[in-house]
């Protein structure tokens, strides 16, 4: 990375569930408005921007920020699944990094419906039908299901159970514990503690999936604005926090060679393993973690990806405690997508807006004591993955 690259105004709206949330242009500039009173600068500093969703037409982006105010600069729309948040935010810091602008934004939000993701198109090609032909490959007698996210997450913690002979409890574990974590986060959509056997007797998804173990359809949004260090400086800032490692990964034909795989599992550990090179950092130095907590499996078989944890070792990992207060990481203090919520455009750049604010020290009664290093892990299917450090000091 040839220029370093600052995170300096951040905002999100609260999460809500579908029909009882605003217009999306709406959540949109309010995180924007959000995100440039934070960094203290004005809308006609940013020179570029990157807006992320998933369910709307082309231009929702414009049409977005268009009700902050129009400016003429570059407006990119970025569609690259649930990681769509923290690609756009990978192009603003390319576009920083580059040189070409000293200062963007990067912005996503999205409204849902109720119930599992399903596709809008259906006269032509489906981008993931490739992946669902080796799913059904890979496990014939896969069990029928409306939705294919169930499907992939809960083949791959069936495969990672069945590899490592894992106890099925520890999906249910990670649920508990990110749960703990959300009630103590105003921006976070449910805010009740659930127990163990709470989450196992929830109605059945898949075997060893339960709907407590997935995230549920969110509505929201969420920015980032990203400068140089000379604009920071000639600014005034002094609590920016630098992107010292960015690394957006896909597919290869890896993928195709287990249910694991075909979950991100590879694109995870390049990506890290790119970000760890790049920063200079390993993840024994890592404080806060926020990661793709779509369905606590894929949490379970991240811990591994990223490096939190050996191979094998998630559920000795859950057991001991080290994903939570007090163990070597805080993993999704913010309640994750579990809990807090999980508007796909929106999703990259609330992680980003959490891990910004406890590397300030702004976290209130979720802070992790001492954050100076933080890692985001943000996942889509079909398939892209971008995992991001960021260190404050």
């Amino acid at each position: 990375m040839s220029r370093k690259t600052k995170v300096i105004g951040v905002y999100m709206v609260p999460f809500t569930k579908p029909g009882s949330h605003e217009p999306y242009e709406v959540m949109a500039s309010k995180a924007v408005k959000g995100a440039i009173e934070d960094a203290g600068i004005h809308y006609s500093d940013i020179q570029q921007a990157y807006a992320s969703y998933v369910y709307g037409d082309s231009t929702c982006g414009q049409r977005a920020l268009y009700t902050v105010g129009m400016t003429g600069i570059p407006i990119i729309n970025v569609n690259n699944n649930c990681s769509s948040g923290s690609t756009a935010l990978f192009l603003a810091r390319q576009a920083v990094e580059s040189g070409m602008v000293d200062c963007a934004l990067a912005v996503g939000f999205e409204e849902m419906k109720p119930g599992a993701l399903a596709s809008v198109w259906t006269d032509r090609t489906p981008p993931l039908g490739w992946a669902q032909n080796r799913l059904k490959e890979l496990w014939p007698d896969v069990p029928d299901s409306t939705s294919n996210a169930i499907k992939f997450f809960g083949a791959a913690g069936k495969e990672y159970l069945e590899k490592y002979g894992a106890n099925p409890d520890i999906f249910a574990k990670v649920s508990v514990k990110t749960r703990s974590h959300a009630i103590q986060n105003p921006y976070s959509l449910f805010h009740k503690p659930l127990t163990v056997e709470e989450v196992l007797n929830a109605p059945v998804l898949m075997p060893n999936l339960t709907r407590l173990m997935a995230c549920p359809p969110t509505c929201g949004a969420a920015a980032a604005i990203v400068c140089s260090e000379a604009f920071a400086i000639k600014h005034g800032i002094t609590n920016a926090v630098e992107i010292v490692g960015q690394a957006l990964t896909t597919d290869t034909d890896v993928t195709h060679e287990s249910l694991l795989n075909l979950v991100g599992a590879d694109m995870t550990r390049r990506a890290a393993d790119q970000v760890y090179e790049m920063a200079g950092i390993g993840p024994d130095e890592v404080n806060v973690v926020e990661l793709h907590d779509c369905f606590t499996p894929n949490e379970v078989i991240t811990y591994e990806g990223l490096g939190l944890c050996e191979e094998g070792g998630a559920e000795k990992f859950i057991r001991d405690g080290h994903n939570t207060y007090g163990g070597t990481y805080v993993v999704n203090p913010s309640g994750g997508l579990m809990s807090k919520g999980h508007p796909l455009g929106a999703t990259g750049l609330a992680q980003c807006t959490e891990l910004v604010w406890q590397l300030r020290g702004q976290a209130d009664k979720r802070q992790v004591e001492g954050a100076r290093v933080a890692l985001q892990h943000n996942l889509g299917l079909g398939g892209a993955c971008v995992v991001t450090m960021y260190r404050i000091g």
